[in-house]
């Protein structure tokens, strides 16, 4: 079995291919358990090579430097592939409001790009990860997967842009590709931009947390490794062209999340500075996951002690996230906060 991950150095990404290749996978279908996996990733600010360095002695691992926009580079990779799986993207949402041509380049043309590459190669099996942010936003109820797109960031619209290809690539062309679709995603080396590495990290130095407006808004939190096993039940039995909601079931607001994040790190409610909230906030994500539990898929990892184990790993962890602090900073942001709290997570 040869995979090729793209934004296999991110922090999604490189968790799957790091659980893929200490044999997290090895007990689900065939060919697995001895993978081989081409990670292909551009390393833009958020790429980093030290996220794969626990397998990258792996005879199996293999990466390559290259933007999903390269058609050329994508047709000498691609070949002899069993399967692809596009984790790459511009992620962060406040990024996306400052400028959003990099989000349409990478999430729209990209996508495009990779399923043409997929086309030529004869790729058998594609999997397009993106993000319950496409549904915009709900007061009542959850997302099913038949609800129309209605994203409010440009981050949420051109993934929305990219699920949208892949769904067309599968109808016009036949490409074999399925559509993911996950909440807030938490865990181990997840790029301080977003909102719990930036409070655990910032607690963990002393330093205040910004909190968006009332600190309302509605996330549901997903550990990011129990979103990979949902990536890999799709990956085995997911139907081209259909689409999976990944959800953690733990719906929280913005300020019960920073009170447990102040609870773990040892600080109070002096830490939390309230800031001008964002332009179209969404209050709240929230989608129904009935449709992968169908194929035998629940969230394994309880949120309290999948926090707990996060606030663990980035104080064990500070070689790994304070040469990344200066780069998570946004333009015009207060040093102390290192970048506004994210409602995003992937």
């Amino acid at each position: 079995m040869r995979l090729l991950v793209t934004g296999g150095a991110g922090f999604i990404g490189s968790h799957y291919v790091r659980t893929l290749l200490q044999g997290g996978y090895a007990g689900h279908a065939a060919g697995y358990a001895d993978a081989e996996v081409t990670i292909y990733d551009k390393l833009t600010y958020a790429g980093n090579l030290a996220n794969l360095e626990p397998v990258a002695t792996h005879p199996g691992y293999r990466f390559v430097q290259g933007d999903i926009i390269d058609a050329r580079l994508l047709d000498e990779v691609l070949p002899g592939h069993d399967a692809v799986l596009n984790f790459a993207a511009e992620t962060h949402v406040d990024r996306s409001i400052l400028g959003a041509a990099d989000f349409v380049v990478t999430n729209v043309l990209g996508a495009q790009t990779l399923f043409d590459a997929c086309l030529r190669a004869d790729v058998p099996r594609v999997v397009h990860i993106s993000t319950d942010e496409v549904y915009g936003s709900i007061a009542e109820g959850s997302f099913r997967e038949t609800d129309p797109l209605l994203p409010n960031s440009p981050y949420s619209a051109a993934k929305a842009g990219g699920d949208l290809l892949a769904r067309a690539y599968a109808v016009t062309h036949g490409l074999n590709v399925s559509i993911t679709r996950c909440t807030n995603n938490y865990g181990p080396y997840h790029f301080p931009e977003k909102v719990i590495p930036l409070f655990v990290t910032n607690l963990l130095d002393g330093q205040p947390v910004p909190l968006y407006g009332d600190g309302l808004n509605v996330r549901d939190w997903l550990h990011v490794d129990d979103h990979c096993r949902g990536i890999q039940l799709v990956l085995e039995r997911g139907e081209p062209g259909e689409i999976y909601n990944i959800g953690g079931g733990t719906e929280l607001t913005n300020r019960e999340l920073t009170e447990r994040l102040l609870t773990a790190c040892g600080r109070d409610a002096s830490f939390i500075t309230y800031v001008e909230d964002r332009k179209g906030h969404d209050r709240r994500y929230s989608i129904d996951g009935a449709k992968l539990a169908a194929l035998g898929y629940a969230p394994r990892i309880d949120f309290e002690r999948g926090l707990a184990d996060v606030v663990v790993w980035y104080r064990e962890h500070r070689d790994w996230w304070e040469p990344l602090k200066g780069r998570a900073a946004l333009p015009g942001a207060p040093a102390a906060m290192a970048a506004p709290a994210a409602a995003g997570a992937r």
